[in-house]
């Protein structure tokens, strides 16, 4: 268990690490800056590192630490609850930026410059992480510095596979949260912790369950097994597709590249009454039809025989 205990300090650490960096971006930066950028920045770095962790965990802790799947499932989803607290709207991962791009809900400049801060996130993050895992606080992180240099690739399935299963996980998990983009954090944050989770315990064992290419991008692309293009196919292009399917489904559309809703037809929610025009009230008549009635009138007595005169 002392492992175990190693864990979780630097879990703990990480997330007080991370968010002491928010509060003083919050209080040294403009709101844009702040937003765009320092964020995005910090929570890419808080997931990527806790994901190396756990991959650590998850890897080694079965046959070396005697850590069974329920006790890292359990890790996985106190994390995400913690990383739903602490985000601050955050979303340290590429798809769900340009999910926000192509609901007309962000700039491109502003995508590019989160797109930029999740990338630099992620790269302090391995680099950190790696510095950690050399202290050798526990006897994992020595069987993980052994085995840095030969990776094991997160892939384990055949490309078109893989790429068909991160769409999967892509695809349910911006269904979800298109469905509860409205919900109130104490509602929303558990249900997308409980997600992930189930979501991992499903597709893990094939390809990780990144659906997030700058996590996938860091964590195994170096890793041996499969070229860079097989990788891009199965951690980029699969999780892009679910993405866009996924806000295709919901909306009807893309806002951002068609105003015309192209699944669903638009009924219009004002109705026109139906009916016959409404009289006037009894016994109105108009100038005209007055007239009219004393012609018809004089008519009638014109014609009338002589005798009864």
């Amino acid at each position: 268990m002392a492992g175990l205990n190693v864990s979780l300090s630097f879990f703990l650490a990480t997330i007080a690490l991370c968010q002491a960096a928010r509060r003083v971006s919050k209080a040294l930066l403009p709101k844009g800056a702040y937003v765009s950028f320092a964020l995005e920045a910090a929570g890419a770095a808080q997931l990527g590192a806790c994901c190396l962790e756990m991959r650590m965990l998850a890897e080694l802790g079965p046959w070396a630490g005697g850590f069974g799947p329920d006790l890292l499932l359990t890790l996985l989803f106190l994390l995400f609850l913690a990383h739903g607290a602490t985000f601050d709207g955050a979303s340290a991962n590429p798809t769900v930026s340009l999910q926000e791009l192509l609901l007309a809900e962000a700039s491109l400049p502003g995508t590019l410059l989160k797109l930029a801060a999740q990338e630099l996130g992620m790269q302090a993050a391995c680099a950190l992480t790696r510095l950690y895992w050399a202290w050798e606080l526990s006897d994992l992180h020595v069987l993980q510095n052994l085995m840095a240099e030969h990776c094991s690739s997160a892939l384990r399935t055949t490309v078109p596979h893989g790429a068909l299963v991160e769409g999967a996980c892509a695809f349910v998990f911006h269904l979800t949260l298109l469905r509860l983009r409205n919900s109130l954090p104490v509602y929303r944050v558990p249900a997308v912790a409980l997600l992930v989770t189930i979501i991992a315990y499903t597709a893990g064992p094939l390809t990780s369950a990144f659906f997030n290419p700058a996590l996938a991008a860091s964590v195994t692309f170096h890793c041996s097994g499969h070229t860079l293009l097989e990788y891009a196919q199965v951690y980029w292009l699969g999780p892009l597709t679910g993405m866009v399917l996924a806000v295709l489904l919901y909306h009807g559309h893309l806002p951002r590249l068609f105003q015309r809703n192209l699944l669903y037809s638009q009924k219009n929610k004002y109705r026109t009454p139906k009916g016959k025009p409404a009289s006037g009230p009894e016994g109105t008549q108009t100038p005209t039809e007055g007239c009219r009635g004393q012609e018809s009138g004089q008519r009638r007595v014109g014609q009338q025989p002589l005798g009864s005169l």
